[in-house]
C-alpha cells in the first residue's frame, strides 16, 4: 500500500471532479481516479453542452440545489477565466395540462423565479424556427441558459490540480474495500488507503457497489447536429429548449458558432452493460431517425443535414430522482449517481455538497429525496415511480 489519503474520489467526472476541487481547496489531501482521461467521451457529461434551467418540472425540490449550482458555475467561469455558460434562456414548450409544465410553474410561483408564459401563436411569433401545436403552451427562463460541459469539467479538473489534488486518469478500480474507519481501494496498478471515499462513477456505480443490489439502469442514448437556418438558430436569436410530447421529452440547443441546432431524447433508449456497449453512432435507425423525426414536426428549418451524431450515457433510478446519500453501513463513504439524465446541470452544486458531506459539515439542501434506502422499502419512493409528461 503506497500511499495514504483523507479523501479518495472514486470517478472524475461531473460530480466527481467538482467534489476534488471542493474538497482540496480546504486542504484536504485528495486523489480522484478516473478510469478515461476526463473530459471524455466514455461517460454522461460529452457532447459540449447540458442546459441548465431552475423552474424545474421534476419537482421543485431541486430548485434551491440549481440555484446555488447557478452560482458556483459563474464562480467557476470567473475563477478558471474560462467560459462555461452562455446566458441563451432557456425556452419550455408542452400541453398547458402537462404535469411537467405544470410542475414547471409551480416551481416558479413557490421561489419566486422569473418566468414568461406565453400561448403558442406567441412562441411562433417570438421564435419562428418553432412550430407549436393548440393548446401549448411557452415558458421561457430568461436567466437560465447552456453550459460547456466539457469545459466545466476542464476547468474544475485545473483548479483542482491547483489546489495540489492527485488525478490518476486512465486507472480502473477494481474492488473498493470497506472499513470501519477508511477504505482500501484497489485499482488495476496499485492499493490506495484513504479515510474516506465519495463515489461517483456514473453508469458503473451499481458495479462498484453491487453488494447493496441499487437499482441502477444504464442506458445508451443519442445526440444529433443538424445544419439549420442560422439566422433563425444561433445562439444569439435563439434559446436553449426542452418540448414536452405525450409520453416524450426532447432538448436542445441553439447553433453555437455554426455548430448547427443540437437535439437529444430524454426518454426512451437501450439498457446496456458500460462495459459493452457499442458507441458507434448509426447503428441503429432511431439513432438519427427518432431525432430528425421530432426536428422535421416542430423545428423544419432546423432538419438539415446531420453533422454530427454521438452516444452518451444516462444512469437511471426507477423513481428518476438522484442517489447523493452515505453508504448505508459506512457513513464516511459518500455516494452519487443515478442522474438520470438530467443530473449535469448540479454538478457544482453535487461537489460542494459531496465535500460537505464528507468532512462532516452542514448540507444546506433536503436530500431526504435522495436517499438510498427509498428503494429498499424501508423508505417510501421520493415521487414518481415513471415519469409523466
Amino acid at each position: 500500500m503506497k500511499k495514504q489519503y483523507d479523501v479518495v474520489v472514486v470517478g472524475a467526472g461531473t460530480a466527481g471532479m467538482a467534489a476534488g476541487y471542493f474538497l482540496a481547496k480546504q486542504g484536504v489531501k485528495t486523489l480522484l481516479i478516473d478510469s478515461f482521461d476526463p473530459p471524455h467521451s466514455n461517460g454522461s457529461h460529452h457532447g459540449d453542452t447540458r442546459i441548465i434551467r431552475h423552474a424545474y418540472g421534476e419537482g421543485e425540490q431541486y430548485v434551491p440545489m440549481v440555484l446555488r449550482a447557478q452560482h458556483l458555475w459563474e464562480e467557476l467561469q470567473q475563477e478558471s477565466e474560462e467560459t462555461v455558460f452562455l446566458k441563451t434562456g432557456i425556452l419550455g414548450i408542452g400541453p398547458e395540462d402537462s404535469p411537467f409544465m405544470q410542475e414547471v410553474v409551480k416551481s416558479a410561483k413557490t421561489y419566486n423565479l422569473p418566468l414568461e408564459m406565453m400561448d403558442n401563436a406567441s412562441v411562433k411569433q417570438r421564435w419562428q424556427g418553432f412550430e407549436v401545436p393548440e393548446g401549448y403552451i411557452g415558458c421561457f427562463e430568461s436567466s437560465s441558459g447552456v453550459l460547456l460541459s466539457e469545459k466545466c469539467i476542464s476547468a474544475f479538473r485545473k483548479l483542482a490540480l491547483c489546489q495540489n489534488a492527485e488525478l490518476w486518469t486512465n486507472t480502473r478500480v477494481e474492488n473498493i474495500e470497506f472499513q470501519p474507519n477508511g477504505v482500501i481501494v484497489e485499482t488495476s496498478n496499485d492499493r490506495v488507503y484513504a479515510d474516506k471515499c465519495i463515489i461517483t462513477a456514473g453508469a458503473w456505480t451499481g458495479k462498484l457497489l453491487k453488494s447493496l443490489n441499487i437499482p441502477l439502469t444504464p442506458v445508451r442514448k443519442t445526440v444529433a447536429w443538424f445544419e439549420a437556418d442560422e439566422e433563425k438558430y444561433n445562439q444569439h436569436q435563439f434559446p436553449g429548449f426542452y418540448y414536452v410530447l405525450p409520453n416524450q421529452m426532447f432538448y436542445g440547443f441553439p447553433s453555437i458558432d455554426g455548430s448547427g441546432v443540437k437535439v437529444g431524447r430524454m426518454d426512451g433508449g437501450k439498457n446496456i452493460d458500460p462495459d459493452k456497449v457499442d458507441r458507434s453512432f448509426g447503428i441503429y435507425q432511431e439513432d438519427e431517425g427518432e431525432l430528425r423525426s421530432f426536428v422535421q414536426a416542430h423545428m423544419p428549418a432546423a432538419a438539415g443535414k446531420l453533422k454530427v451524431g454521438k452516444v452518451c450515457l444516462f444512469t437511471r433510478t426507477p423513481d428518476e430522482d438522484f442517489i447523493i446519500d452515505h453508504h448505508p453501513d459506512y457513513p464516511h463513504v459518500a455516494i452519487a449517481g443515478g442522474f438520470s439524465g438530467h443530473g449535469f446541470k448540479f454538478g457544482s452544486v453535487f461537489g460542494e455538497i459531496l465535500a460537505n458531506m464528507t468532512l462532516g459539515k452542514k448540507v444546506e439542501y433536503d436530500l431526504s429525496y435522495f436517499r438510498i434506502g427509498r428503494f429498499s422499502g424501508a423508505e417510501p419512493f421520493s415521487g414518481r415511480e415513471l415519469k409523466k409528461y
